[in-house]
């Protein structure tokens, strides 16, 4: 596993319609430089399955607009147990001592290298967050908060956001408000299914209706009502994850732009 740790790196702002939304998909669905072209944001998804080599991610931010936005989403290894079907895609597969050490935030040697491994990579790319997404098996007992306090305080952190989002009805408001602060995390959320939680910046992943219908196409009536949703204030990175989301995120950016 390759390491490292936060650098100092900065990033400019985006000079978009509003200066503060930046709009964006959950993945390269399509060529690298209309992306660039057309958009604001792009959240890495290979980080998830396995982190590309530094020279692959210097290429993209290289190749990338000075202030075009990318995320990431931080190692498998970090947040999901070694039964998730997203294992096949490691390339080289674990053993079981090592399957042991992994998911639900444990702290140890092997998650920290892959943490290290995350945060090198949103290094290079000047990154403005690291998205953690647990899987629906993970739910806010007194074991995996404690967890989540001990990994947090221990990682090193860079110049970007964390960004948290916890899928399960489980995670009420009550819970996960408290430890966002407690921790320094942004909320990550599809607002069709809550509302966020953090307070100046904000991190929207749009999932399909309902959620997690990833072949949905949101409609012009689901757009007007997402730019509703948006907050009055702070940054707010709005990341589609559905199967039309390149389609749906220059309508969107469109929608933004247009007049009244």
């Amino acid at each position: 596993m390759a390491t490292g740790c936060a650098t100092g790196a900065t990033f400019t702002a985006v000079p978009d319609g509003t200066g503060r939304i930046r709009v964006g998909t959950c993945g390269f669905p399509e060529a690298r430089r209309r992306l660039y072209r057309d958009l604001d944001a792009v959240e890495v998804q290979q980080t998830f399955y396995h982190p590309p080599g530094p020279e692959t991610v210097r290429r993209w931010r290289k190749e990338a607009p000075e202030d075009f936005a990318f995320s990431l989403k931080a190692w498998q290894l970090i947040t999901h147990p070694p039964s998730s079907p997203t294992y096949r895609r490691l390339k080289r597969p674990l053993d079981d001592a090592e399957k042991a050490l992994c998911g639900g935030f444990r702290l140890n040697d092997l998650t920290r290298r892959a943490w290290d491994a995350t945060a090198h990579l949103a290094d290079l790319l000047r990154a403005v967050a690291v998205v953690c997404q647990t899987p629906a098996s993970f739910r806010p007992t007194a074991e995996n908060l404690e967890r989540m306090r001990r990994f947090f305080t221990a990682v090193p952190r860079g110049d970007w956001k964390i960004v948290f989002e916890p899928r399960g009805g489980d995670w009420t408001v009550t819970i996960l408000a408290p430890l966002l602060d407690e921790l320094g995390l942004v909320h990550g959320v599809d607002p069709f299914l809550a509302s966020p939680l953090s307070r100046d910046w904000h991190y929207f992943r749009l999932h399909g209706r309902p959620a997690y219908h990833y072949h949905y196409r949101y409609s012009e009536v689901d757009l007007a009502a997402l730019k509703r949703k948006l907050p009055g204030e702070g940054t707010v990175m709005v990341m589609f994850n559905n199967g039309a989301m390149a389609r749906d995120a220059r309508r969107f950016k469109a929608l933004l732009s247009a007049p009244g």
